[in-house]
């Protein structure tokens, strides 16, 4: 009696092929690497699986009976598929790739590195999309987790991150501040006592509606049980860079957004006190995607240096 299909030992389908195809025992076991006894002893399994004679002598050789050739081309597509769905994933192809990326990013990322890196991109990925959002740092890792989000661009040692989230290291920057020119009673580095007694604008991170996370320096702060005086709070660099531009008030910000905003802006730079943290921006990405040769590319183009802002 045939046995059910849970029963059946689908190692035994290539041999099969192989049996029907060539209809002699020699050829169907050198085509599937098998010794001529060990092919013998598939072709009686099969016998006894499929309550069937699968080959019979006749006077030319062995004709495989109505039913193996009835199943020949069934067994084969089956195989076929089997051998597309086990094959290595496509090569990802920059010239080619019509893939869309969805990027949460920072201000950093958009106003420092986007410009340099973007036309490198189109050279050599002209058919590729970018599709940023603005960070918020536990919405982000979430929309991470749900794969909605491709890569994670920015967030810096101040915030948790899962563990199981794959981080590396992407941009270190150096904290400096940033005032309006026509302040030039100001010295041009602070210590840490005329930073704190200075009016601040200072940056907040959004994590969802509901949430809104202090600026970093201000997490460095507390932890250092100290505070300085904020005056007003933002979510966007460029706005808070010319708010300063007017105001007497002082915004912290990295390196090289600082001496952007001064080529832009009636703004001067001048040197943090030393004890506060530089930013290390991570990269961060699912383990889920490791094997993803297109992310895998992304990362590679992202940690490129950076040119020094125009």
């Amino acid at each position: 009696m045939a046995l059910s299909f849970h029963q059946f030992d689908l190692n035994l389908l290539r041999v099969f092929e192989a049996l029907v195809s060539e209809a002699h025992v020699t050829r169907a076991a050198e085509k599937v690497f098998l010794s001529q006894s060990a092919t013998s002893h598939a072709l009686n399994r099969l016998r006894k699986q499929l309550d069937d004679p699968i080959l019979v002598r006749c006077g030319n050789g062995l004709q495989p009976t109505p039913r193996a050739l009835a199943m020949l081309g069934e067994v084969r597509d089956v195989l076929r598929r089997l051998e597309q769905t086990l094959a290595p994933p496509r090569a990802f192809d920059p010239a080619t790739s019509k893939r869309v990326f969805t990027l949460a990013v920072t201000d950093y990322f958009e106003a420092v590195v986007l410009p340099d890196l973007m036309p490198a991109l189109q050279q050599l990925a002209p058919g590729l999309v970018f599709n940023l959002e603005m960070i918020g740092p536990q919405a982000s890792l979430a929309r991470l987790e749900s794969g909605e989000v491709d890569l994670v661009v920015g967030l810096d040692d101040s915030f948790r991150i899962p563990s199981h989230l794959q981080i590396s290291p992407w941009r270190e920057e150096e904290p400096v501040c940033l005032v309006g020119s026509q302040f030039d009673d100001l010295p041009a580095a602070l210590d840490l006592s005329a930073y704190l007694a200075l009016p601040h604008a200072v940056m907040l991170d959004q994590s969802d509606a509901s949430t809104i996370n202090i600026d970093s320096i201000d997490r460095w702060l507390e932890a250092n049980k100290l505070k300085r005086r904020i005056v007003v709070q933002m979510i966007n660099y460029l706005a808070a860079a010319r708010t300063v531009a007017n105001c007497r008030a002082v915004l912290t910000l990295p390196r090289q957004m600082a001496e952007m905003f001064c080529s832009w802006l009636p703004v001067r730079l001048l040197e943090a006190p030393d004890e506060l943290p530089n930013w290390n921006m991570k990269l961060i990405q699912h383990p889920l995607y490791q094997q993803d040769g297109g992310i895998q590319w992304l990362l590679e183009q992202l940690r490129q240096p950076s040119s020094p802002p125009q």
